[in-house]
Formats: C-alpha cells, structure tokens, sequence
C-alpha cells in the first residue's frame, strides 16, 4: 500500500479529480493511503465517504470541523458523505494517543450524547434526498457480535506486530501507561466499521483526524484482505494555531458545536478573537469563500484585518448554527468590539429561580465561560477585570440579586475589553 505525505496547502498539480483538488487547495489533507489511485477513483464518479465520531461528550466540537468540512467539501463536489456515530465503539474508547483511559460510558448517556451530536452533524451535511448523506450508528452491527465469532473472523486478519507498531499503541506504551486488551481493541472495531459501511453503502473512503492514520490504514487493510476490496484512506491535518498550540480549547474549555454548551455568540466571539497570522489558514479551512475571495481577505493588514475576523466568524458561525444565528451574532459582535456595553440578544440563559437559592457573582462568571474555575473567576474580580452592568465590581464574595437584573430580566457581565456577555433569567 502506498503512503502518501502532503504538505498543507501545495495543490499536487498532476491531481484529474477536482474534489482532491479543492481538498488540497483547502488545507485539508496531510495523508492518504494511495493518493493517485483515489485521485483516479474520485474522478471516474460519485465516492462514498465517511467519518466517524464517539459520542463520548454531548457535542462535538471545533476539532471535529476538520473531517467534517471536508465530508462537506465532497457533498458539495458530488460525492455521498456518511456519518458515523460511535454508539458502538464509544463503549470501549479509543486509546489513540492518550495517556490515559477513557472513563466508560452508560448505554444512556451515550443515547444521550448522539443525539446532541446529530443536531450539529444535521447541519453541516445536507441529509435531504435519495442521495443526502447517511447518518449511522455503529452499534447497528457491533452489538450484534458474539465474541468467538468475532475473533473467528477477524481477530485473524490483524497481528498484535503490526498494531503495536502504529505510534498511537507505541506512545502509549512508551509512557509507560497500561493498555488494556479493551483498548487494544479499538482499531480493529474501527476497521470493521470500515468494512461493513463498504459491505452495506459501498464505501472506500475513510476521513479522519491525523491520529487516527492506524486505526485507518487498520480498516484499508482489512478490506483488501477480508473482501479484496479497494479502499481509501485520508487524515486531515492536527489542528493547531500558527503559534504551534493546539486550537480548539479556551481556558472555559472546548470550543463547542452545540448551542445549549456554546452560544452562537460566544461561538462567534472566539473566532473573531482569532490571531492574525491564523487568519489566512482558518479562511481557507473553515470557510467555502472562494480562493479568490480568501486571498484578498488574508492580504488585509492592520485594522483591516479586523473585517476579514468578523467575516471568519460570520461566515463559520453561520456554517454550524444557521445564518440567522450568524447574523445575530455578528451584530452583538459589532456592540461588543464598537466599546458598547450593551448586547442586542441574550448570549447566556439561567433559571431565575437560582437568584432565590444563592447565586454568587463568580458561578456566574464561570457559568458564562470566562473561566474555568471559582478560584480563576475570583482572581479576574480582584484584578478589577469584571463589571456588572457597567459598573467593576472588586469583590469575590458579591452575590447577584434580583435588583441587579435589567429590563426583562438580564445581567450584562463584561471581563477586560472583549469578554462581554448579557445573561437572561427565566
């Protein structure tokens, strides 16, 4: 099997298939199991491609953008996305590159988690049509395993030399961490899942995070020795900042797809906090402007730049929650970054009730994002970083009452310049 590297954003210029060649031109491939022969694959008719994420938290977030554009990006361009969700493997974890073992999940919580996911997935791929993209759960066949069949059929076409030689097994070992034989498993249930989406939807195409290339090149291996078929693998790049850290968390933790664990707004808010050398890269990654369009944006220099932040945000916001949602927040964005303290629409929502029983002005702080801890949130207050409705507020132990509320019950908290937020009670 051919490997092949990619270096972001050098278009191959030998490439037939303009879906390889909108992905590249894009930034979003870094490797591919046989570039040449899914460029002639791409190019001859419509693909079947998928990308799978466990349900291991209520929704995804901005590093699950990545696969997902790019399944987006192949819709677009002709080509049939699915969407796995991992209701199956979720119940085992994938090991890959962590040092340390995922917590085990309920059967309910992971319901309860698919389904917050399939909100954000609902909108990123257009599942209309007889041919809109599918959306599956790989709990469909995985459960239906019995575990000698299982190891009848499969367990023979991996060997334990070939696994641990994959540097998501060998960095876990390495770090001298235990591996479980659950955890071991992972890459062969992923592998399968390949084989049965090609078996039941005629799938060859596997997309995936860059740390994933083993348990990919697991499942293109599998399905040249199972069923002698041909199938594709493709990473998209680790998604980091031009600093070199990874992006995707705030110190109020990960940045969200999910309305009810982000808003719209503060969704917005963090891309437009975007540093300026990332600019160009996430225009092209997260947006479906066109190249022209994006070049002559990443061209803006001092406060120029600034418009082509708001278009980012806009634009991605848009994207994940709709263009109306976009919109809102793009004028709530315009309030903010104008010095105004006044926000149009509400970017919080609390029980009013929580006034009667005690509510202490640093949950709210931490309740909105600006921290991730009372003793962080304490320490913004001290600092003489926090206002209430305008006012700074010094004390940590302040408690909010209904006489701090405004017109229809809303708080408006602002921390340092650019962190503002209006919280509303009902």
């Amino acid at each position: 099997m051919t490997l092949h590297m990619i270096e972001a954003g050098k278009p191959e210029t030998k490439l037939k298939s303009e879906a390889l060649q909108v992905l590249l031109e894009r930034g979003l491939v870094h490797q591919c199991t046989d570039l040449e022969a899914l460029d002639k694959t791409l190019s001859e008719g419509p693909v079947t491609a998928y990308a799978g994420f466990d349900a291991t938290a209520g929704s995804l977030h901005v590093g699950h953008l990545m696969p997902l554009m790019t399944l987006r990006w192949l819709q677009r361009l002709g080509h049939r996305p699915i969407v796995v969700l991992g209701g199956g493997t979720s119940q085992v974890g994938d090991p890959s590159f962590r040092n340390e073992t995922r917590p085990l999940l309920e059967q309910r919580q992971i319901a309860a988690n698919i389904a917050g996911i399939r909100r954000s997935v609902e909108r990123l791929v257009d599942m209309s049509g007889p041919d809109g993209a599918l959306l599956v759960d790989n709990a469909e066949w995985l459960n239906e395993f019995k575990f000698l069949e299982f190891l009848r059929d499969y367990g023979s076409q991996f060997t334990v030399n070939r696994m641990m030689s994959f540097d998501s097994v060998r960095s876990r070992l390495d770090a001298h961490v235990p591996l479980t034989v659950l955890e071991f498993c992972y890459m062969m249930l992923q592998a399968v899942d390949f084989l049965e989406l090609a078996r039941r939807h005629d799938c060859s195409l596997q997309i995936g995070g860059s740390d994933q290339w083993g348990n990919i090149v697991n499942g293109v291996e599998l399905g040249r020795k199972g069923d002698g078929r041909q199938l594709f693998g493709l990473t998209v790049p680790l998604l980091t900042t031009a600093s070199g850290s990874k992006m995707g968390k705030t110190s109020a933790g990960a940045v969200w797809l999910h309305p009810e664990q982000l808003s719209p707004f503060g969704f917005w808010q963090f891309w437009r906090n975007t540093a300026d050398a990332d600019v160009p890269r996430f225009l092209r990654l997260f947006t479906e402007l066109p190249i022209n369009e994006v070049n002559r944006l990443s061209a803006l220099e001092g406060s120029e730049l600034n418009e082509a932040k708001k278009i980012l945000a806009t634009q991605v916001t848009s994207i994940v929650h709709g263009p109306e949602d976009a919109r809102v927040a793009l004028e709530q964005g315009d309030a903010l970054f104008s010095g105004s303290e006044d926000l149009a629409e509400p970017t919080h929502h609390m029980g009013l009730n929580r006034l009667a029983n005690g509510l202490g002005l640093l949950e709210v702080i931490v309740a909105t994002g600006f921290a991730i801890s009372n003793g962080e949130a304490r320490r913004l207050v001290e600092a003489g970083g926090v206002r209430l409705n305008g006012q700074i507020v010094d004390d940590p132990r302040r408690q909010i009452a209904s006489g701090d509320l405004r017109a229809r019950d809303r708080l408006a908290l602002a921390v340092g310049k650019r962190r503002k937020a209006l919280v509303a009670f009902e």
